[in-house]
């Protein structure tokens, strides 16, 4: 059974490999900062619609505009 447990950790690390160079992972764990946005946006824009964090960014701007404008 222990020469059983190697072969099943390999794999898995191999298949992590793949999955993690399918979105743009450097070698030495490090992603590229454009894939990292593509993949935090979509969850980022849901997030911020269903919480209300639109209405809040617009009053935010709206009030830094106000202080600017003056």
């Amino acid at each position: 059974m222990a020469h059983t447990a190697g072969r099943t950790a390999s794999r898995v690390q191999g298949r992590l490999a793949a999955a993690t160079s399918a979105f743009g992972a450097r070698p030495g764990g490090r992603r590229h900062p454009v894939a990292a946005a593509v993949m935090v946006l979509p969850m980022a824009l849901l997030l911020a619609v269903v919480f209300g964090g639109v209405e809040a960014v617009v009053t935010q701007a709206s009030s830094v505009a106000g202080i600017l404008g003056r």
